[in-house]
């Protein structure tokens, strides 16, 4: 195994808060509330550029929004981190009032790569005490009150803005098939089953029949997708010499280490004369490096571009519960894709509502699969793969497209009027939290 850890540092890049603009939306009286039986699931509509994104424009009214995530600091063994970074920018590009509460523990407090972020509020807490003693009236006077998975306590968390909240409230899971499956054996500290009947919305980055399955057997008034997303600002084509055939970026978990070995480690065993890399945290010292992988531990979003842009392909490995639940994008597979790198993936339902394999994404389910895609797909038609994948990434996953996404599902539930989609008047669903 190659040790690398300072391989990358010749590869100077930006960071988020050097690419980005602040904008502070002013403050916004708080509007009465009427929630009710959610709209039908449908496209959201927007004003394309153009050129496969979103202008910019403000909407038509501002929301007092609070984000209770992970954490928004520490992207250190945490996918959700660019998901929320790129979503809080542009929810406040476009006029939004944005505060992220996160709550200060470790790992992450010692390891945060965007201690102020540029956009937005910040607010720490220490305890389940110091949140509702410090931000109740906030959470009162929000229009949308988010609690994402994996927070601390969220299920306490959970129960007391279900209960307090004059808005819109509501679960965002970011890891919904682990959820759903452990739900099934006991409460989680995030979430209880009981608790998902009182959040108006439940937002899943998971779509497909999972989405139904949370409505039908669970009992959420509303589950809508809300799709991992890709930050452009960071994610996009750089000329850098290719340092790797194959890389793989993303922190150690058992259920998907069988598939790294089988699609990375195991063509590096047999070909020899190629070059891979692993960049993650977490992985055990017991695992048997080959002496052509080279191994970074964790990297901050802002070399994530680099790493990606110094591979001839990039491997997309997706978790257990991921692939039986399918539809299942990881935030890994845009951030690639947005870099213009050709990805070899394994297989999931729904892959295809994403990318067309063959075309946008190749396939492998073993190793010889992988060797054969790096033998046989030359540098020219791996490039228009890659291209094409960043042009479907471009249209539909950015962080923009999320940030209008969401805002539609507030404001149809908020019944704010010319609200996008223009629905009709919700009947109440405060009857869940009795």
């Amino acid at each position: 195994m190659t040790r690398a850890t300072d391989e990358l540092d010749e590869l100077s890049m930006p960071t988020e808060s050097q690419t980005v603009n602040q904008f502070r939306a002013p403050a916004m009286p708080l509007r009465e509330t009427r929630i009710s039986e959610p709209p039908a699931r449908s496209p959201v509509r927007s004003t394309s550029n153009g050129n496969g994104g979103h202008r910019p424009e403000f909407c038509r009214e501002s929301l007092k929004i609070i984000l209770l995530g992970l954490s928004l600091t520490s992207s250190f063994a945490n996918r959700h981190a660019t998901t929320y970074r790129g979503l809080v920018r542009e929810l406040t590009a476009r006029g939004h009032r944005i505060l992220f509460l996160e709550r200060d523990r470790m790992p992450y407090a010692a390891h945060r790569d965007l201690p102020k972020p540029a956009h937005g509020r910040l607010a720490l807490y220490s305890t389940l005490k110091q949140l509702k003693e410090r931000f109740t009236r906030a959470v009162q006077d929000a229009d949308l009150v988010i609690v994402g998975s994996g927070v601390e306590e969220g299920a306490a968390i959970g129960e007391w803005v279900t209960r307090i909240a004059r808005g819109v409230a509501a679960f965002y899971d970011l890891e919904t098939p682990v959820t759903l499956t452990n739900l099934s054996e006991a409460d989680l500290d995030y979430l209880c089953a009981s608790l998902i009947p009182r959040y108006h919305l439940y937002l899943s980055s998971v779509g497909g029949p999972i989405l139904d399955l949370l409505e039908k057997e669970f009992g959420s008034p509303m589950a809508r997708p809300l799709y991992c997303s890709v930050d452009t600002n960071l994610y996009y084509p750089e000329a850098n010499p290719t340092k790797w055939d194959l890389g793989y970026l993303g922190a150690y978990a058992e259920d998907r280490q069988p598939g790294l070995d089988e699609l990375l480690l195991e063509p590096a065993r047999r070909s020899v004369k190629c070059r891979f890399t692993v960049a993650g945290s977490q992985y055990p010292k017991s695992i048997p490096w080959p002496k052509n992988v080279s191994r970074f531990n964790h990297l901050p979003p802002a070399k994530h571009r680099a790493f990606y842009t110094a591979q001839r392909f990039a491997l997309n490995l997706t978790r257990e519960n991921m692939v039986e639940a399918g539809y299942s994008p990881g935030v890994r597979l845009f951030e690639a894709a947005a870099c213009g790198i050709p990805i070899i993936s394994d297989f999931w339902e729904g892959l295809d509502t994403f990318f067309t394999p063959g075309h946008e994404i190749l396939l492998s389910s073993s190793a010889e699969e992988t060797l054969r895609h790096l033998r046989e797909v030359k540098h020219p038609e791996a490039r228009r793969i890659g291209a094409r994948a960043r042009a479907r990434v471009l249209a539909s996953h950015t962080a923009k497209h999320r940030a209008l996404e969401l805002e539609t599902y507030a404001l149809d539930l908020l019944q704010v009027p010319n609200s996008p989609s223009g629905l009709p008047a919700l009947k109440a669903v405060a009857s869940n939290r009795d």
